[in-house]
């Protein structure tokens, strides 16, 4: 006998039809109760429902039943006061590691409650439930940054900012019209996990190893007890769907990409050729060499955990790419993406909500970056379009008369009525009129536009929204 197969000793759930005892390093290699220790709470839910269901059919006594609830019961509150107990624990998983503790309660009744179940069904019916309750979990954390925007949005009503696109500047608009353009984003995260709490939502529960329940066990009442919607439809597809963990991974993929285009926005602020943010002390550090460094490492460290979540995703993808039907032992590989992705989603929507609520803009330099006349350029075309010159014609008159004020070194915006008259007769005293920051920001007067009454409008709106998705998520 392997002189290394000290796992001998434990009662395994599948031992009966070996000669030898797993090797020690294998038995290490595959155990997955160091992570999935995690399910414990859920595990111990999903019994106490499977103790009252096989009751009914005649596998439990009453008294039995009573019993193991008890011995469940006394299991939760030992591991909530006790974790060395499970630190120190050689169970192969979660399964195990409450059938072991049953036994050393109960003796052999502790061996009943296995009946006619699966750690294919247990571990799916598990997972599920934690996917439910970790993506109300960031929804919450997603609730609060975007009160955070919301509240920069507020403060900063009026305040113009020189928009950008390919981070050249294109026309003005409101900071408060930005900040809020990153909301709606955070509002589609909360989409995305509400649709993988859908997804999760089915109780796999009674579905076996993969073809179902020898025993006729009330599936609908499992589901209930476990706060599911409905039962899963077909037991094998049940034991070895993933779905729902990948569009939850998506989700917070997604949370993170929008974060990081959030961090990158205001690392670029926050830097000396732009100026437009003032970093709070408490989400910034220092420089140990340069005196003066006040480094803006919330945002960088928010931009750079977008690479471990994608990664999460992106592996449990790959795990899922060509398994056959059914329950196989690569699925183990599912739950550690998952957990590491959820805690590092859970810090990143806890930081970046206090990041911005601690932030302060310099309003006076966005509003001098703001009246760069570039940022007129369309508006003087609109002017042409109005006097019944063809977009693409005015678009080409400005574009001549932006490129002179180039060669001239001079403003565009500052050259006389005579000087613009030779690019477009069109050209009235009035233009100055128009070739405004105030003009300009008006003139976006459309549902989602950036005019001030609408912007006030969409944050009221998002106010609204906000307030129902609290509600929704509890």
């Amino acid at each position: 006998m392997n002189e290394r197969a000290t796992s001998a000793g434990l009662s395994k759930l599948w031992g009966g039809r070996f000669d030898q005892p797993p090797d020690e390093l294998f038995y290490q290699f595959q155990r997955s109760f160091p992570f999935d220790r995690r399910l414990l709470p859920y595990e111990l839910a999903v019994d106490r429902a499977w103790a009252r269901a096989i009751e009914k059919v005649g596998i439990l006594t009453s008294s039995e039943t009573q019993q193991t609830l008890a011995a469940l019961d006394a299991i939760a509150e030992r591991a909530e006061s006790d974790t060395a107990w499970l630190d120190v624990s050689p169970a192969e998983d979660v399964h195990h590691f409450v059938e072991m503790a049953l036994v050393e309660r109960l003796g052999p009744l502790g061996y009943k409650l296995h009946t006619a179940r699966s750690r294919n069904e247990l571990v799916a019916t598990d997972f599920r439930m934690f996917v439910k309750d970790a993506s109300l979990q960031v929804s919450g954390g997603i609730v609060s940054l975007i009160a955070s925007l919301l509240g920069l949005a507020e403060q900063t009503m009026g305040v113009p900012l020189a928009g950008m696109t390919h981070l050249q500047h294109a026309q003005p608009v409101l900071f408060s019209h930005f900040v809020l353009g990153h909301a709606e984003a955070f509002f589609r995260d909360l989409e995305r996990l509400s649709a993988a709490r859908r997804m999760a939502d089915s109780c796999p529960l009674g579905s076996g190893a993969l073809g179902g329940c020898a025993f006729p066990v009330d599936r609908e009442t499992l589901a209930r007890e476990l706060a599911f919607s409905r039962v899963s439809s077909n037991s094998l597809d049940a034991v070895g769907d993933r779905d729902f963990a990948v569009d939850y991974l998506y989700a917070l993929a997604s949370l993170a990409g929008h974060v990081s285009r959030l961090a990158e926005d205001f690392v670029l602020f926050a830097s000396q050729e732009f100026g437009y943010v003032l970093l709070p002390d408490e989400y910034s550090t220092g420089s140990s060499l340069m005196p003066q460094k006040k480094n803006p490492d919330a945002w960088e460290l928010l931009r750079g955990k977008t690479g471990r979540i994608t990664a999460a995703l992106v592996s449990l993808l790959i795990t899922l790419k060509g398994l056959p039907s059914s329950y196989n032992r690569d699925l183990q590989e599912d739950k550690e993406p998952v957990f590491a992705a959820h805690d590092q989603a859970m810090a990143i929507a806890q930081i970046a909500a206090g990041a911005v609520g601690a932030t302060q803009m310099n309003r006076a330099r966005l509003s001098a970056a703001a009246e760069d006349s570039a940022l007129l350029a369309t508006q003087a075309a609109h002017y042409l379009v109005q006097r019944g010159v063809p977009f693409r014609q005015a678009h080409e008159i400005v574009g001549q008369i932006v490129r002179e004020a180039e060669r001239m070194r001079e403003s565009w915006a500052a050259m006389p009525l005579a000087k613009l008259k030779n690019f477009s007769p069109l050209f009235e005293s009035d233009l100055k009129q128009e070739l405004t920051l105030e003009s300009a920001l008006a003139s976006c007067n459309v549902p989602g536009g950036t005019a001030p009454p609408r912007v006030r409008e969409a944050l009221a709106e998002c106010r609204l929204r906000l307030e129902q998705w609290s509600r929704s998520i509890g």
